[in-house]
């Protein structure tokens, strides 16, 4: 196996998108179809090749002091969690419960299973997974959402793993993974929806949004319950 440089990797990258896609005039021939670069197989590959990049000291010692640096209240951000929006509501789950992140797809519904919050089966990659709708378990209208100013939105199907069963769970956005201090986690507001309020462990503020934190163990064991 050829081991690959950090400049033969840089060199390897054509980045297409910055001259052709959507950051430069747009006229790829590919863009109409994939609507984002993101979504094209040629940004997925120089995506994998700029991961396969060695890693050099300095940018490993840049990177274990930007993640001690102590947040706005002198706290340790010594936790993580994916961020996402169900409706109007900005949830988030600990990243360590997510596989991956996948394109919004259709399920396939399963006979007499419609309803109680099983949407069907969606195969992702070759595997299926049952597709749950935590907008149903967590009584969430996901209707009349406000549209999000400045960027675009797509949804995405987080694929969720919890004691060795996998889930796809419809978000309608995806915000990204964010690290916060477990010791400025707030309480959950009286005003948020009984439905909603006994599944969070708390809330937590990145730039203007509040984020209600989920229990994952009583979201698993319902989304357990649900599949039965």
């Amino acid at each position: 196996m050829t081991t690959i440089t950090g400049s033969e990797t840089l060199e390897a990258i054509k980045d297409c998108w910055k001259h052709i896609g959507v950051v430069g005039d747009q006229s790829c021939p590919k863009l109409p179809a994939n609507i984002h670069c993101r979504n094209c197989d040629v940004y997925a590959d120089a995506a994998q090749r700029n991961l396969q990049r060695p890693v050099d000291a300095h940018y490993q010692q840049d990177w274990a002091s930007h993640f001690r640096q102590l947040d706005a209240g002198g706290a340790v951000r010594d936790s993580s969690a994916l961020v996402f929006r169900i409706g109007r509501e900005w949830l988030a789950l600990p990243t360590r419960v997510f596989d991956s992140v996948a394109p919004q797809a259709k399920p396939h519904a399963l006979p007499h299973r419609s309803g109680r919050g099983l949407g069907g089966i969606v195969n992702i990659s070759g595997k299926l997974y049952p597709c749950m709708s935590l907008a149903h378990l967590l009584g969430i209208d996901e209707l009349n959402a406000p549209l999000a100013k400045g960027r675009h939105t797509f949804a995405r199907l987080l694929l969720m793993r919890w004691e060795e069963q996998a889930y796809a769970l419809p978000v309608a956005d995806l915000h990204g993974i964010v690290r916060y201090a477990s010791a400025a986690v707030q309480a959950p507001a009286a005003t948020i929806n009984k439905g909603l309020s006994r599944f969070l462990s708390g809330v937590i503020t990145e730039g203007d949004l509040r984020i209600g934190c989920l229990d994952a163990a009583l979201i698993g064991f319902q989304l357990a319950r649900l599949l039965r």
